[in-house]
């Protein structure tokens, strides 16, 4: 607008100056009288007065209008973020929402290795189908959760669950450390954390993490998580813990609580430090502490600690997994019948033939009563191939052969299909 007034009020002075010189020379040739002099001051000073007016009526036009330009533009912005705060309620909403899951269908054709002491196995079981739903409620607290309906089919006197695995909220801190709070998985061996069918071998996972870390393992609690440095994280959680009994034998795996009315009375913690400094592999141990493995429903039965240790590799096609875990249950229960030392480990070469094609072969071998000598260890050799048409999609083949003491194992070949998104 100022410009457009320079752009109108600068030539018209011009004009003035250049009509004023033009008048000059025009009368100064006759000598001019003093009362035409006087007439010639008069009609000039109108002329600037004339022109003073409209200058100050242009002005009071550039400020009104000024004004309406602003208020316009905080118009506009108002509009602005009225729009953009509908959005974050409304269409934004799913923006910020996730929806995900995985499951898994298996085939397990497998006979008794003692007929006399085993049995067979020859049936088709929808293992698992999962959702996942998280939201992000800002840029430093989301929301996760994982419902899951294990055999297809639950309800009174079907063979099938619906579990929540998962619920929890993490509250970053800082950039290096995050709080959380809910229903989690524990930070304990390779798979409890990550067991999606397309990121693993074998049809049915690995013994160890099932009978000695007992995976799928989650529980109630709270704690937080981070990093240290750049490829050196830590993971530290209070939560709820175990169940066992001398009726199960102190089984680990039987004394899930799975949070349904958890007994409380006696909690657990866990501790897990990871090094993945090293691009392709990841190094980790935890530690895990019951105050109560019984939750004081067993005199005989105390605290219990959990040791564990893994390392994963992947060096171009090559692969290697192995996991070593232990528990030590004190009480005169669980050493009255050698469950009080349990213990495994095993050890996952693999090879991919191709992006789509890997082979692998597992030696597993585990005793939850290791506190004796009764012949209670377990041997199982896995091999098989892996076929992913998609990265997520995965179509599985195994075959499996258990040593146990006492000859109740089995042998025979699984197929699996399964998927996540």
């Amino acid at each position: 607008m100022q410009q457009r007034l320079k752009k109108r009020f600068v030539p018209t002075l011009l004009a003035l100056a250049i009509s004023t010189v033009i008048t000059v020379p025009a009368w100064a040739a006759k000598a001019p009288s003093a009362e035409e002099m006087w007439q010639l001051i008069l009609e000039q000073r109108e002329i600037i007065q004339r022109q003073n007016r409209k200058i100050d009526q242009l002005s009071e036009q550039y400020k009104q209008l000024d004004s309406k330009t602003r208020e316009t533009a905080e118009a506009v912005a108002a509009t602005a973020d009225a729009v953009e705060q509908a959005g974050a309620g409304d269409a934004g909403w799913h923006n910020r929402t996730t929806v995900g899951g995985y499951g898994e269908l298996h085939y397990n054709n497998l006979d008794a290795n003692n007929p006399g002491t085993g049995s067979d196995k020859d049936e088709m079981d929808l293992h698992r189908f999962v959702i996942f739903l998280g939201h992000e409620f800002n840029e430093d607290i989301r929301f996760f959760s994982e419902l899951e309906v294990e055999h297809s089919i639950a309800g009174e006197g079907k063979v099938g669950e619906v579990e929540v695995e998962q619920m929890y909220i993490d509250f970053d801190i800082n950039d290096q450390m995050t709080a959380r709070g809910g229903l989690f998985m524990l930070p304990i061996g390779i798979l409890n954390e990550t067991h999606e069918p397309n990121t693993f071998y074998g049809v049915e996972r690995n013994p160890i993490e099932s009978n000695i870390i007992p995976a799928t393992w989650w529980e109630g609690g709270a704690g937080i998580h981070g990093k240290f440095a750049p490829g050196l994280g830590y993971d530290l959680y209070v939560h709820t813990g175990l169940e066992t009994s001398a009726g199960s034998q102190y089984a680990v795996r039987k004394g899930r609580q799975k949070v349904g009315k958890a007994n409380a009375k006696d909690l657990a913690g866990t501790a897990r430090i990871k090094w993945t400094a090293i691009p392709g592999l990841e190094l980790s141990g935890s530690v895990q502490y019951q105050s109560g493995v019984a939750q004081d429903t067993d005199s005989t039965a105390g605290n219990a600690m959990l040791y564990s240790a893994h390392a994963v590799l992947q060096r171009g096609v090559f692969g290697l997994r192995a996991l070593y875990g232990r528990w030590d249950l004190n009480g005169s229960g669980p050493e009255s019948l050698g469950a009080d030392k349990q213990n495994g480990f095993y050890i996952e070469p693999s090879w991919k033939i191709n992006h789509q094609l890997g082979l692998f072969a597992r030696y597993n071998q585990w005793d939850n009563q290791a506190g004796d000598s009764s012949g209670s260890e377990k041997e199982q050799i896995d091999i098989g191939i892996n076929y992913w048409p998609h990265e997520n999609v995965v179509i599985k083949a195994d075959y499996m052969k258990q040593n146990f003491d006492n000859k109740k194992g089995q042998k025979g070949f699984n197929l699996g299909l399964g998927y996540q998104f």
